[in-house]
This record gives C-alpha cells, structure tokens and sequence, in this order.
C-alpha cells in the first residue's frame, strides 16, 4: 500500500458564541476563520484525515502541502508511521513547522490506520480504558461571585472536578482560589492554569495559595522557555506542577522538565501540541517511567482517544463558556466521557464540510471546535 494523494480542504469554522475572554494580556475566543483537514489517500483505497482547528491553519497548510509535504509522502508506505513521524521532525528543522501541523501528519496515519482494520484510533494505540471523567475548565469571568456561580453550575451538570483560568493577576487569582475552596469544600478536585502570566516571583505567590487550599495541580505559571525557573518554582512550593504544554520538542522537552525536578505532578499530552498520537504517546511512557501523570491537553476528538489510551492520564478536559454554561457534547449526567466507537479518529460535527470529508465526520458528538 503506497500514498497516493495528500490533500488541503479548506474549512470555515464558527466564531465562539457567546465570545469569551482569557487572561488579562491575550486574545480571546477566536471569531471565524478557515482552518483546515489533511486527506491522505493510497492506490488501495485506505484513507486518513486529520483537522487543523486554528483559524489561518487552512492557508499554511496548504503551503506546506505543496512545497514540501506532497513529495515527501506520496509513495510512501502509510503503515510506517515511525518512519514518518521521524520525518517530519527532520523537515521541522528546516521549515520550522507550527507546532500544532507537526503532528497533522502523524494523526491522519493514524487515523487510516483504524480505518483500515475497522477500529477506533484508542485501541489501535493500545487501549486503557472504555471512560474517564471530564473536569469543568473556565474561561475567564468578570468576579468572584460569577465564579463561584459557574462552579455551582458545573457541579449540578456532574462535572467532578474544576479549573481555572483567572485573571493573571497573582493576587487577585490567589483570593479567587481560595474563595473557591472555601465555596466548594475539601472533596472537590480543584486546578489552576496560570496560562503563562506570571514570573517567578509572582508564581511562587499564588502557588503558597494554591498549596494552602489543597489544588491538586498547578499548571504553566510562566511561559515554557526557562526549565530552571520552573526547577526553583518546583523547590518554593508544595502544590504540584503540570507543566510542558506549549513548548517545543514533544517528549524530548518534557524529559528535560521531568530531569530537573519541574514536572512534580507531570506533563501535558496532546496530539496538537505534543507531535499527533505518537508524541502525545512518547510523552506519558516517558511520564510514566517516572510515575508521573501525563494529563491530556484540551478537548478535541483526538484528545478523547488519547484519554482512552494513556494510563497516567487523570481526566478529560472541557471548556465551559458563557453564563449559564452547558455540558459538552458527548459529556454524561456523571461527568463521564466515553470511548468513541467508530473507526479512526473522526472529524468534529457541525460543520460545512465538503462532500469528499462527509464520510469522515463523527456521529457520536456534535460540538464544533473552539480553538
């Protein structure tokens, strides 16, 4: 079996509504915008596809596609996905790849590969578990109370567990989780994700709040670029930190945060930002091997595989917006997420997909992608 084809399609996806905000300092949710699916097609009839979510992703893609990534995939053997993945991570040197396209390859193989034996993508990379719960992850809101609020709401919707994305305001932010605790009591599993706002002066401040309110983890305080101040952060505080989400190297950066002592609780995975399937899977063997968590980033269709299949994994993570806010799609009464059935991966519902990509789309969940 050899590549034959390897296509762009362009996919115009929603503005959130309502539009949320984040931290103090960055963008908020995205409006419309095109992003993007790779197809790639072989002489037998196998198929994979894979989407690219951010808007503008449709544009480089496509660019990509046609200066590098058509010539160096077709005619290739779509099983060897080692081999491939490999290569991706050689032409990365050259092209400098966004970090959320370097594993859009990868993720497509993958998804023929479960095409192809009539299997989801999970038990394809070794399956773990049929369902896992999902925690309740903020957007940023206007006050305390309207915090303490969607709390409540997540609760009464089953989600068991709740984080924070807050202001980026390191005491402000401390009041917050506190008053949180106090408001929830001492059973629910509470996080917090810093979301790259802070120094390590101010993030060793909210992390004593943290610890003192029993968080059960502390995630990207500051921007992923210096390990050492993540090491001194790790030594000035008790609450455990998640840590290597948006910095480069998959599984080879995130054994440097681990070496130093940083990863006190673990690592992000991620098919997006972790190299597709096989660097989100690198990264929780590497986790595991030093009994740490490997806890999946963001929601997404891949991400639930990735769910079903990562031992060192503790929850599925999913976005609440607006007031009042919603479960997600595919979300039980009990905060459960379950394993997807079909074969592959799947393309998320809801959107105005060409005729060509109708085949590939899920229907177990309905929820657009938001990043």
């Amino acid at each position: 079996m050899r590549v034959t084809e390897v296509e762009c399609h362009p996919v115009r996806v929603p503005g959130v509504s309502p539009p949320f905000v984040w931290r103090d300092g960055l963008l908020g949710s995205p409006s419309e915008g095109e992003a993007a699916v790779l197809r790639i097609r072989t002489d037998e009839g196998a198929e994979g596809v894979a989407m690219s979510p951010r808007r503008g992703s449709g544009v480089i893609l496509a660019d990509l596609l046609d200066r590098v990534l058509r010539k160096e995939l077709v005619g290739q053997d779509p099983l060897q996905r080692e081999w491939l993945w490999h290569r991706m991570w050689e032409l990365d040197r050259t092209e400098e790849l966004p970090l959320y396209l370097l594993g859009l390859v990868d993720t497509a193989l993958w998804d023929l590969a479960g095409r192809l034996s009539d299997r989801p993508t999970w038990q394809m990379l070794g399956g773990y578990r049929t369902s896992i719960p999902a925690y309740a992850s903020t957007v940023t809101y206007s006050s305390i109370e309207e915090y303490l609020d969607i709390a409540d709401q997540a609760l009464e919707l089953g989600y068991p567990a709740i984080k924070l994305h807050a202001w980026g305001d390191a005491r402000r932010d401390a009041r917050l989780s506190v008053a949180l605790r106090e408001h929830v009591g001492d059973d629910v599993p509470l996080m917090f994700d810093g979301s790259a706002g802070f120094d390590l002066p101010d993030a060793i401040h909210l992390g004593h709040a943290l610890s003192d309110a029993d968080y059960l983890w502390y995630e990207e305080p500051m921007r992923e670029f210096s390990v050492t101040a993540y090491k001194r952060l790790a030594d000035a505080v008790a609450v455990p930190l998640l840590v290597a989400e948006t910095s480069d190297g998959a599984h080879m950066n995130s054994a440097d945060f681990i070496q130093a002592g940083a990863a006190t609780f673990g690592v992000r995975a991620s098919t997006q930002l972790r190299g597709g399937f096989t660097g989100a899977m690198r990264t929780a063997h590497l986790a595991d091997a030093y009994r740490l968590r490997a806890e999946v980033h963001g929601p997404e269709i891949p991400n639930r595989h990735l769910c079903m299949a990562i031992s060192n994994t503790t929850y599925y993570e999913s976005l609440v917006m607006g007031n009042p806010i919603s479960r997600e799609s595919g979300i039980d009464a009990h905060g459960l997420v379950h394993a997807p059935t079909g074969p592959g991966v799947a393309l998320p519902a809801g959107l105005d997909y060409p005729p060509v990509l109708q085949g590939f789309v899920d229907k177990e969940t309905v929820t657009p992608p938001r990043a």
